[in-house]
């Protein structure tokens, strides 16, 4: 299964608000080490942007974004400019969306990341995986393997089990499965060939799990969606969030239901369209522990 709506649990992509981010002190601080690679990654940032739900008025033009709860805005870099005294006491508000339009298409080719990585995790079977960004996207393919390789590293991912590895390799060497980053419309030829259809509201939304291959909506990866950006939840979660549900999907996982309310959405669920009560949750580990809700 994929980040898809199911025939049983159909409903708007936009209905829910996140009303808060249920982000305890320590994930703060884990979160804190994935915003810095985002701060670094190429094209100008928004701190609010427009709102993607034509329902909603987007934010004003140079309005500050809301602080998420459970977040301390003075530990989010949003930009990779130097803290100066002239900066520190005015703190931007978290990044949600990056600003500018986002391609709607690509060359349908891609540039991969020919670095070898790290072993993450410290035992289990090793899963090797590569990392590739369509041409014409606008997005560096090395900028873009550092985020997926700090949603993979944690802790809180999927390798805090104790029985997996993951490990990026360079060209010439078996891999178990690839991360693409695809514009929306490459994205959605790519998904529909392995039996995933994204599209909501007529148009490629969602991102997609297909055999071998894990695909992330460019769209998505720039804009989030609607209930994260009018909850404030920073860009960056959302993004380690998309890495850790489509990877769990290659790892052999399905969808999973929110718990109840206020409490963490779990990584398996549909964060993507609808959090269904729950606060926004990037990792499947929480504590140490395999964080999950009911099967969907």
């Amino acid at each position: 299964m994929v980040e898809i709506l199911s025939r049983r649990h159909r409903r708007p992509p936009a209905v829910h608000r996140a009303r808060s981010l249920a982000v305890r002190p320590r994930w703060t601080v884990l979160l804190v080490a994935a915003l810095a690679v985002a701060a670094g990654a190429g094209g100008a940032l928004s701190a609010g942007g427009a709102d993607p739900d034509p329902g909603r008025a987007p934010l004003a033009a140079g309005a500050a974004a809301p602080t998420p709860e459970g977040v301390d805005a003075s530990l989010v870099p949003v930009s990779s400019q130097p803290v100066t005294p002239s900066t520190a006491a005015s703190d931007p508000a978290p990044v949600l969306q990056v600003a500018g339009p986002v391609p709607a298409s690509g060359k349908g080719s891609f540039g991969y990341d020919d670095r070898p990585g790290p072993t993450l995790g410290r035992a289990g079977r090793v899963q090797r995986y590569r990392v590739a960004v369509e041409h014409g996207s606008g997005v560096d393919v090395r900028d873009f393997s550092d985020q997926v390789q700090a949603a993979l590293t944690g802790p809180g991912s999927w390798v805090d089990s104790g029985e997996l590895r993951l490990r990026r390799v360079p060209s010439g060497e078996s891999v178990d499965f690839t991360v693409y980053l695809a514009t929306a419309t490459t994205a959605g030829r790519m998904c529909l060939a392995g039996g995933v259809n994204i599209r909501v509201g007529g148009r490629p939304y969602t991102s997609c799990r297909a055999p071998g291959k894990v695909i992330v909506n460019l769209e998505r990866w720039q804009r989030s969606v609607p209930h994260f950006v009018r909850g404030g939840v920073p860009l960056s979660l959302y993004r380690l969030y998309v890495v850790n549900h489509e990877v769990g999907h290659q790892l052999g996982h399905g969808h999973e239901r929110c718990p109840g309310r206020g409490r963490p959405a779990p990584v398996m669920q549909q964060q993507t369209l609808f959090l269904d009560g729950c606060t926004a949750n990037p990792w499947p580990y929480l504590d140490g522990k395999r964080y999950r809700g009911r099967a969907l």
